[in-house]
């Protein structure tokens, strides 16, 4: 299995990769008659007077506000007369009197009455009522510069609006429009719409952000608690992997069925220990390589993977892959010797990429998919276009001899630069960060989202960094087994909510990813699982590679499936985990 010493690092073994919402003003008044479908013999409930009464088997939510929040919603979905109805029948009114005036004061374009209104609401202290005076003063200004009424504008600006004392730099900017109208463009701010319905309508939006929720109730706050609800509902189901929509019908529930934990293929094309395996961005292709010198594509269709190419030229090992954006080439990066560049279709090599006199030691695509860059020997990092013209080359520790290397989707390049750091690059930026670790890091692993970095470490131990904002260490998986070897790990599933490694036991290894506790571990190889992949877009789709010269092809326990068989290359084999 190529194994050293166990007190040698794992680098010895050179295994590396890197609606639209109506009119707010639709609801402004209830102008439908609601006699018309209540009937005359109905009971007219009292006005709402103001007290508490609960509703709820709990009896922990308030029911004006529960009400309230119903009109809101029945309003902002376009059901009017609903929900004029449910004002009148319950008593309860969406707006007061006073915020309903305010509210089409805004909509008019009153603006003197709109903020004399403003202090009538009531429950609102003096920062609020400046932060919101100033909010419709500013259209007001606008407004009027849209009219080319120049000396009115300057003259609200100041003394109406610095008056306020706040917001000054919005000050500034408002006065550099009087002097370059151009300016009023920078500002996002239109000559066509400075008073349509549409912009004064844009304010009210703005004037619910400063104004208390109980005065002006949030838009789609409805949909908003719901979809809190269901978010609290797939955090705490332990098992969720799935694509469906969560039902409001039911409280939701996943149950460990639906984690791939059954050996569905066995692929054995492979003449040598498999290294490394990755699936394509749209989960339609799935790429291996091995210690034989070859890679491999293969073709993903439901739970079914055959053999597409086998790619031969490479004189060393290959020891990592990577998919360019749209997944129509791949590259391959043989044991400190070249890259190669195919065309997923044909399987026909585009290019070769090497620099005299050193060895290529890694690969990756930058997002435009028009460069491409590496990690070499002298550990440096180079990138060149497709062609092979070298573009730029960063010298230094960049990286180490055998490195894995990622780039985010807004350019930040992210290598291993020394044994127990990892070098977060902008380069537009110029800024360098580093992750540190206290024992030697052996591989690293990009979430989809750019926000997350999976390390993997010496001491049997994977953490689970944020590298958003601070770089923050924020959950840490154990249980795998590593002495030797370098040992890959993947997000997967779900919204990415698992963790899946190797194992140097056989075994492939699930953790829940914010537990951190561990799930499954499967067994099936017969020797050493050096890398997994799950399928980005498949959830229920987990590949693994082994030095028993096998990939394994994992997917969920269907009851739909009436044998337990196992298909290898077309060649049927009756097992569920074991060989």
């Amino acid at each position: 299995m190529g194994g050293v010493e166990d007190d040698e690092p794992p680098s010895k073994r050179v295994k590396v990769s890197s609606g639209e919402l109506r009119s707010l003003s639709g609801s402004l008044s209830l102008s439908e008659p609601v006699n018309s479908f209540l009937g005359n013999s109905m009971a007219r409930p009292l006005a709402f007077e103001g007290g508490e009464e609960m509703v709820g088997s709990k009896q922990v939510i308030k029911k004006v506000e529960f009400v309230r929040i119903i009109a809101k919603a029945l309003y902002s979905l376009g059901f009017d007369r609903s929900g004029a109805l449910l004002e009148e029948e319950s008593g309860i009114p969406l707006h007061s009197s006073v915020v309903n005036l305010f509210r089409q004061q805004v909509l008019d374009g009153n603006w003197d009455d709109s903020v004399a209104t403003l202090h009538k609401i009531g429950i609102l202290d003096d920062t609020t009522i400046k932060s919101a005076s100033f909010l419709i003063l500013e259209q007001k200004f606008i407004e009027l510069l849209g009219k080319e009424k120049v000396m009115d504008a300057l003259k609200t600006l100041r003394t109406e609006i610095a008056p306020l004392s706040i917001n000054k730099k919005r000050l500034h900017e408002l006065s550099s429009c009087l002097v370059s109208p151009s300016q009023c463009k920078l500002l996002g701010v239109s000559s066509q719409d400075t008073f349509s319905s549409e912009s004064r309508t844009k304010l009210l939006d703005k004037l619910q952000k400063v104004l208390p929720p109980s005065v002006l109730i949030p838009e789609k706050r409805l949909e908003d608690l719901v979809e809190q609800a269901l978010n609290v509902q797939r955090e705490a189901c332990y098992f969720h992997n799935s694509l469906d929509s969560l039902s409001l019908y039911a409280d939701h529930h996943c149950g460990r069925d639906v984690i791939p934990s059954r050996t569905l293929q066995v692929l054995h094309a492979h003449r040598d220990e498999v290294w490394f395996l990755q699936f394509s961005h749209n989960g339609n292709y799935l790429a291996s390589s091995s210690n034989d010198g070859s890679a491999i594509i293969w073709e993903v269709n439901e739970n079914r993977v055959s053999l597409k190419h086998t790619l031969n030229g490479h004189q060393k090992p290959v020891f990592t892959i990577s998919w360019c954006p749209d997944d129509s080439q791949v590259l391959t990066c043989g044991m400190e010797e070249v890259i190669r560049r195919w065309d997923v279709s044909s399987g026909e090599c585009l290019h070769v990429y090497e620099k005299a006199g050193l060895g290529l030691i890694s690969c990756g695509w930058f997002p435009d998919g028009k460069r491409v860059f590496s990690g070499l020997s002298d550990k440096s990092i180079c990138m060149w276009d497709l062609d092979g013209k070298e573009l730029e080359c960063w010298k230094g520790q960049r990286t180490l001899k055998i490195s894995d290397m990622a780039i985010t989707d807004d350019g930040r390049i992210i290598s291993m630069c020394r044994e127990t750091a990892i070098l977060l690059l902008d380069r537009e930026a110029k800024i360098e960060r580093l992750i540190e670790e206290d024992q030697t890091i052996t591989s690293f692993s990009l979430s989809r989202d750019n926000k997350f970095l999976l390390v993997n470490l010496l001491n049997q131990e994977i953490h689970l960094w944020s590298i958003e904002d601070d770089l923050k260490l924020i959950a840490t998986y154990k249980g795998h087994k590593r002495t030797r070897f370098v040992i890959r790990s993947c997000f997967g599933g779900s919204q990415q909510g698992f963790i899946a490694s190797g194992s140097e036991d056989s075994l492939v290894y699930i953790w829940h990813r914010g537990t951190g506790e561990l799930l499954e571990a499967l067994p099936g190889h017969s020797g050493a699982v050096n890398c997994v992949s799950w399928n980005p877009v498949n959830p229920h789709m987990l590949a693994s590679a082994s030095d028993d010269r096998t990939i394994r092809i994992w997917g969920i326990n269907s009851v739909k499936l009436k044998r337990k068989d196992t298909y290898s290359n077309g060649v049927i084999h009756h097992c569920n985990g074991g060989t």
